[in-house]
Formats: C-alpha cells, sequence, structure tokens
C-alpha cells in the first residue's frame, strides 16, 4: 500500500516552475542559519525507481538528524483508509461523463493490457488516480521507492516519521483541478500504450541519478503534460510555500532530515530558494 501512496504522490511533481535558477548538481542540501542551533539535510527523491539505494552521503545525514520528515507520514496506520476516501469523484462523476466512446474505449484497451482489467471496476476514480495507477508499468524492473527506504532506516533508528503534510491536504489538490483537466493525459496515454511515458520517465531516472535538478524542471514542462502545467500552482508552488515554515519549525525543534520528491527542490518557488529568502543557508553536500 505504501508503493501505492508513493506512485500517487508521483502526480503531484509531473510538471514544475518554467523560470528556474540554475543549482548545482546535488539532490542533498543542508539547511543551516536563521536560528537554528545544528543544521538540517533536505533530500530530494523520486517516488518510484529501479534503484532506491541510500547512499553514504545521504546515510551520514540521516546519523545526523533525530527525525525523518517526508511529503506525508509514511508510517500513519490511518494512511490508507484516508487515500482511498479521497480518490473517488464527487457528484457521483464517472470516466465516461469525461470522454467520449472513443476515448474511454482507448483508455479500457490501455487498462486491459496494462493491468489486466477493465477500466469500468475503477471508473469513478479520479482520473489523476487511474494515471498513476499505470506508473509501476513504465519502468523495466520491480519498483522500489526512496521513501521505503526511509522509513525502514528511521524505524532502525528508532526515529520518529512524521509528514510536511496531510494525505487529506494532497487529495484537495485533485478536487480544486477539474476532472476534464486531469484526464488529458490519460486519454494521451492510453492512444499510444504509454510509449511516450515511458521514454519520458527513462529520461527523468538518468536526470534523477545525475542530480540534475535545474534539468527536471526543464524536461517536466514538456508540452506534452499541458494539462496539468496549466495548475502548477496548486500542483507544486503552493504546497512549498506552504512546507517553508514547517520545516522551520521542525528543524528548530531538533535536526532533521528532510525527503521530498526531488521536483520540489529547484526553481525560483523551488524549496531551496524559498528556503534561503526566508533566511536559512543551503547549501549542497557534494561528495
Amino acid at each position: 500500500m505504501k508503493n501505492l501512496i508513493s506512485i500517487l504522490s508521483l502526480t503531484l511533481v509531473f510538471t514544475l516552475s518554467v523560470n528556474a535558477q540554475i543549482l548545482e548538481n546535488s539532490t542533498l542540501w543542508k539547511i543551516e542559519g536563521n536560528g537554528l542551533k545544528q543544521p538540517s539535510y533536505l533530500f530530494g527523491t523520486i517516488h518510484i525507481t529501479c534503484d532506491a539505494t541510500i547512499e553514504e552521503d545521504v546515510k551520514k545525514a540521516l546519523d545526523a538528524t533525530g527525525q525523518v520528515v517526508l511529503e506525508l507520514d509514511m508510517d500513519d496506520p490511518n494512511l490508507q483508509a484516508q487515500m482511498m476516501q479521497g480518490m473517488y469523484m464527487k457528484e457521483s462523476k464517472t470516466l465516461k461523463d469525461l470522454v467520449s466512446d472513443e476515448d474511454y474505449a482507448a483508455i479500457d484497451s490501455l487498462f486491459i493490457k496494462n493491468m489486466g482489467m477493465s477500466v469500468q471496476l475503477m471508473q469513478n476514480v479520479k482520473p489523476f488516480f487511474l494515471t498513476a495507477t499505470l506508473y509501476p508499468k513504465l519502468l523495466d524492473c520491480p519498483m522500489q521507492s526512496f521513501e521505503g527506504e526511509l522509513v525502514k532506516i528511521a524505524k532502525e533508528q528508532n526515529e520518529e516519521v512524521k509528514g510536511l503534510e496531510t494525505i487529506n491536504d494532497q487529495m484537495q489538490v485533485f478536487d480544486d483541478i477539474p476532472y476534464e483537466a486531469q484526464v488529458k493525459d490519460l486519454v494521451r496515454s492510453a492512444k499510444d500504450n504509454l510509449a511516450y511515458d515511458k521514454a519520458m520517465f527513462a529520461k527523468m531516472l538518468k536526470v534523477y541519478k545525475e542530480e540534475n535538478i535545474t534539468a527536471m524542471i526543464e524536461m517536466m514542462n514538456d508540452e506534452n503534460y499541458s494539462a496539468v502545467a496549466d495548475y502548477q500552482d496548486k500542483l507544486l508552488d503552493n504546497r512549498n510555500e506552504n512546507w517553508i515554515p514547517k520545516i522551520g519549525e521542525f528543524a528548530k525543534d531538533q535536526p532533521t532530515f528532510f525527503g521530498v520528491g526531488a521536483g520540489h527542490l529547484a526553481g525560483d518557488k523551488g524549496v531551496i530558494n524559498l528556503l534561503r529568502e526566508a533566511g536559512y543557508k543551503v547549501i549542497p553536500v557534494m561528495e
């Protein structure tokens, strides 16, 4: 179930801010200053991957901190039930209300080919989440999760895992974005049986491995994802802004390891720049 939550989270970072300052190639950053007695660390994850090995510099940061804060509290026992409650469209809408018969048939064929079942069984699920259920099919390997590995290490170190937002906060994003806008990418994916998405995700994994967080912004503004690009304030920018005071509170309480999607790091409205604007010194950890 935690893997499902991780892939659903990926929908929230698929489109990023266009105006990006160039940052060093690093997914690990140290947070200092602005009243902090000890440094905290900010790590950019990718929510699904073929290899979620935690590198030595990240392990050192985990050892130097006393709690792990992710986008969501991944070990909250109520997370699964809350997520399930928020996956369904309001007002009894279904997928057939949003697309033509031809497009519905294409989506149904996509699910039969890739999931072994008709989309009819899930046609009242929000389109973003229908798309998210297909994300493991973008990989040519068993799916791994950085968040899962971070939770495992936190438990081994007897540390708490907390969240910057609740599952209800995340689910609200997909109530604020029209379902008609959400379904556009799903229709496009259906018409080429995920071919474009697979190529895109392979490129994303390569860029992530290179730790080029600025390049992630450039590639994710692909015009083929324009449907979500129109709502990147809700998908990304507003959430980043909401996180900054929470990051400050956690870090002032004790040295904290923050793990968020790497797409949140760079850009003028990215977490790194917003933390700097709030008075913190944020520097890359280069090893």
